[in-house]
């Protein structure tokens, strides 16, 4: 999310730096609320203005929302995760390859 590369920011901000087609400022403002309520970013309010600021790093939200994923629509099952994305020709089998050496090497 845009958020993580500018630190924190201004509604219109956010909006500005997303690729297009950009989504509207009212949808933005709600997956932003969301994140507040999982206390993923907090808000400063300054008057009128609320200036976003990202609470955990990039790589501790995107651990979460992977792990909610699987939880929530794989049985919590990672490998169900992969193999749906096999499934769905998202992940290839050069990838899984790649993916065997790099958990080799750890």
């Amino acid at each position: 999310m845009v958020l993580w590369k500018l630190d924190s920011g201004l509604l219109m901000e956010i909006v500005d730096k997303m690729g297009e087609p950009k989504p509207h400022k009212n949808t933005v403002a709600t997956i932003l609320t969301i994140l507040i309520e999982k206390e993923f970013v907090r808000v400063e309010k300054l008057g009128r203005i609320h200036r976003y600021h990202a609470v955990v790093t990039k790589e501790e939200y995107s651990k979460a929302s992977l792990t909610g994923l699987a939880k929530g629509y794989f049985d919590g099952s990672f490998s169900n995760v992969v193999s749906f994305l096999v499934d769905e020709k998202k992940l290839s089998i050069q990838d899984l390859e790649l993916l065997l050496k790099q958990l080799k090497k750890k």
